[in-house]
């Protein structure tokens, strides 16, 4: 059964988005840091960084500027939730209780997946990203 291949703990590998006019982009660089969790009762988190984010000139998380904050938001992408798996659709849907992305709390995000020894892969159906369609590939390896 796959749910038992999901149940750990994954490194991100790499994160890249391929976009409908054939550009290939890295929204938080190559050297993006991440980890993704799924557990045997069916709860998953993913977190997801740009490894260079600048610190805040206040050790407050409460005092930051607006670009601080800016910069903080868009080098960052975490969600938890539920999860299920279709084996014969080859899809995980993450069913999403709370996001630092309000628009996905109570959506479902679907992913195609795929195994390769230590290593799952990700991709998402394609989804608008700053007003063009993208395509999410998202590499995990696993670590416990």
């Amino acid at each position: 059964m796959r749910k038992n291949e999901f149940v750990g703990t994954w490194k991100l590998v790499s994160f890249e988005m391929r976009r409908s006019d054939g550009q290939t982009v890295y929204p938080f660089g190559r050297d993006i840091i991440g980890v993704g969790c799924y557990d045997a009762r069916g709860n998953m988190s993913g977190q997801l960084m740009r490894s260079n984010r600048p610190a805040f000139a206040i050790n407050d998380p409460q005092k930051g500027t607006s670009e601080e904050i800016k910069a903080a938001f868009e080098g960052y992408l975490a969600y938890f939730g539920t999860y299920e798996i279709d084996e014969e659709k080859g899809t995980v849907t993450h069913h999403v209780k709370g996001s630092m992305f309000p628009n996905w709390v109570g959506s479902d995000q679907i992913r195609f997946y795929e195994f390769s020894g230590n290593r799952l892969t990700l991709r998402t159906p394609p989804i608008q990203v700053g007003g063009i369609a993208v395509t999410s590939l998202l590499i995990w390896e696993r670590i416990a």
